[in-house]
């Protein structure tokens, strides 16, 4: 059984190793049972599941399929730059309550949000940076990143 050393994140959530091997685990296969984790990490099935739902409880980590737009009909995936001239968050909270908008994040930098979108074609991508993104009180500018090719996207950065 790996050392229990504990380790705080910035949520005040304390993570022994065990919790990080349990996440680890799950990365590397989100359907992986528990009790195949529990022989991997020195614990019980029971104990696993106990452990897996106080992570999911605490905001630790979630468990979901992750899809991919290409193969659901969402041919543009894009990054969208946002220049902001006022309060930046309810710009944020609105970009987040679009459908299109899967990803949005406040940044420092060239852009104060950045916001991935997924759209059906690119004259849907038209449509929403046009007449949604653009018409956003506050947006004083955008650039649009399209995606040409997926290199690479990885859940698994692991536990620190």
């Amino acid at each position: 059984m790996p050392a229990m050393s504990r380790k705080q994140d910035r949520n005040g959530v304390v993570l022994d190793d065990v919790a990080k091997a349990i996440i680890e685990q799950l990365q590397q296969d989100g359907r992986r049972s528990y009790a195949a984790i529990g022989k991997e990490v020195g614990l019980s099935e029971a104990a696993v599941r106990q452990r897996v739902q106080r992570l999911i409880d605490s905001g630790v980590m979630q468990v979901v399929a992750v899809t991919d737009p290409l193969q659901l009909g969402f041919a543009r995936q894009a990054m969208v730059g946002i220049a902001v001239t006022g309060a930046l968050e309810p710009v944020a909270d609105e970009l987040a309550a679009m459908d299109e908008v899967d990803y949005v994040v406040v940044t420092a930098g060239a852009y104060d949000v950045l916001a991935e979108v997924v759209c059906e074609s690119d004259e849907k991508l038209l449509e929403l940076i046009s007449e949604k993104i653009r018409r956003i009180e506050g947006v004083s500018r955008t650039e649009t990143f399209m995606y040409l090719k997926l290199r690479k996207q990885t859940y698994s950065w692991g536990v620190r």
